[in-house]
């Protein structure tokens, strides 16, 4: 099972480390990108500098999740998280 996220700051030397994470986009997020894809990320990176790095406005984001379970920006995912990004969801 993937390891828990961290929030926060990471102990010193941790930026330089390589980690693999899941990138799943959702609704219209995917046009012009991806479903689904395998990154390669530095300890000191967050989700928000991941959505930022899809060209995705934080304004547009409804819901984050790490392993299934609600996450936010500051979060530092751990190797093997998935990450599941969603659009705010409009309509009546």
């Amino acid at each position: 099972m993937p390891s828990c996220a961290k929030k926060g700051s990471t102990s010193q030397g941790e930026g330089s480390l390589q980690m693999k994470i899941t990138v799943k986009l959702f609704a219209y997020f995917r046009d012009n990108r991806f479903k689904i894809e395998q990154r390669e990320i530095g300890g000191e990176t967050t989700v928000g500098d991941i959505v930022d790095s899809l060209d995705i406005d934080r304004e547009e984001v409804g819901v984050l999740m790490i392993n299934s379970r609600h996450t936010e920006f500051d979060v530092h995912p751990a190797e093997d998280d998935v990450l599941a990004i969603f659009p705010v969801v409009g309509g009546g």
